[in-house]
């Protein structure tokens, strides 16, 4: 009769502790590369809200000086609108009004 096949517990132990740091390895890198996904979409996002801002700060500027009547009617004139009874006049032809 053969001897029966006996159990190496210390290469079972090793191949546990293998795999149970395999395990830990998988698990942290998971996270970790979400972290880096999130953190590189926080700095494109933190760049948009930088330009927004500077858009914002743009329209407000246009917002304060349009407060003016006298620069919204030079605006309304400059698109064309005339105050009531009085007349529009289209000059055509002339020399450099093409260069605005």
């Amino acid at each position: 009769m053969a001897p029966s096949p006996r159990v190496r517990w210390d290469r079972v132990g090793r191949l546990a502790l293998l795999f149970v740091l395999a395990l830990l390895l998988y698990l942290y890198i998971g996270p970790l590369s979400s972290l880096a996904t999130t953190w590189h979409a926080s700095k494109e996002r933190q760049t948009r809200v930088a330009e927004l801002e500077e858009v914002q700060a743009r329209l407000r500027a246009r917002r304060d000086e349009l407060r003016d009547p006298r620069a919204l009617e030079r605006e309304a004139r400059e698109l064309g609108m005339v105050r009531p009874g009085e007349r529009s006049y289209v000059v055509e032809g002339l020399p450099g009004a093409g260069e605005r």
